[in-house]
């Protein structure tokens, strides 16, 4: 049993291709040195560019020259933003140096220790449902996931209006289609009288599992299928060998105690921060496009984009 293809090539959210993926009007931007990825994308209202790391996280193969790299990024841009993965191999003293304009705790992402057995923390509620679920669905591996992109796609419509997702998660279906095929993608559907009523999708790097999405339709909700599912990634990737499982955090920017926030943390045995990092590249174009919005003090990096997608 193997959770994906050989670790040899950059996978998940440290991909190429996952970049390429979310680049959606802007451009993938490799950083040689650390083997990372940022989107150039276009300032709305001006002519300048800045960059962010990929949605939901940037990682790399080699966080020690990842300071290089910013340091050689070119002068067009004006700014450049990420999520350092929690699993990252870095210093929060590093993430200072690297990111002296923003650096502060972003959220807490549920994390698995895969090395205890789920009846020790997997709360009873979920369990009960997962019994339930796996007796009205039938789980199977998406293989190859990119025979079902038709049904990925209907289902994350489906959520997008249930949810009235837009910022970085409001994927095209070009988007949605391409990450199939993201080196390290672990995928599974679940099936209910002959249909697709739930899919999720889990990207593997090293040794950690990242939830990554999941979609439903309303059988899929009155079925449980999530728990069904969520079930399922626990025995497997332990019986893979992986140490971990990256749940990610609850919606929204702030914390709340919203039905994802609850339905993570039941099948979490702790947390991880993960840090948002921010660095001015051309600090005169970056307060002239502060001061053209009007915006005021904010923690919001950078500062220019305040409100961009509310």
């Amino acid at each position: 049993m193997t959770p994906g293809p050989s670790l040899s090539e950059p996978t998940g959210y440290a991909s190429a291709v996952y970049a390429r993926a979310v680049a959606a009007d802007g451009e993938a931007l490799l950083l040689p040195r650390c083997g990372g990825w940022l989107v150039q994308r276009p300032v709305p209202g001006s002519d300048r560019i800045d960059a962010s790391g990929p949605y939901p996280l940037f990682s790399c193969a080699n966080w020690d020259a990842l300071g290089e790299d910013l340091d050689a990024l070119p002068g067009s841009l004006v700014s450049a933003v990420l999520v350092a993965d929690p699993f990252g191999d870095y210093t929060s003293d590093n993430l200072r140096r690297w990111f002296p304009d923003m650096m502060r705790p972003f959220k807490d992402h549920y994390v698995v220790d895969l090395s205890r057995s789920p009846a020790t923390f997997v709360v009873e509620n979920h369990r009960r449902n997962a019994r339930k679920a796996l007796n009205a669905v039938a789980v199977s591996r998406c293989e190859p996931p990119q025979r079902w992109a038709t049904q990925w796609t209907a289902l994350y419509r489906l959520l997008g209006e249930r949810h009235q997702i837009n910022g970085p998660a409001a994927f095209s279906d070009e988007s949605l289609a391409a990450q199939l095929s993201v080196p390290g993608l672990v995928a599974w559907r679940a099936e209910a009288d002959g249909k697709t009523v739930g899919m999720v999708l889990w990207y593997v790097q090293g040794d950690v599992a990242y939830y990554h999405l999941a979609a439903y339709s309303d059988a899929g909700y009155q079925l449980r299928a999530s728990f069904a599912l969520f079930w399922h990634a626990l025995e497997y990737f332990a019986a893979c060998g992986l140490r971990w499982l990256n749940l990610g955090a609850g919606a929204g920017l702030q914390a709340a105690e919203d039905g994802l926030t609850r339905f993570k943390r039941g099948w979490s045995t702790g947390v991880r921060s993960a840090y948002l990092c921010g660095r001015i590249l051309d600090r005169a174009a970056y307060e002239s496009l502060v001061s053209v919005r009007a915006a005021g003090p904010t923690t919001y990096f950078p500062a220019y984009r305040l409100g961009e997608f509310d």
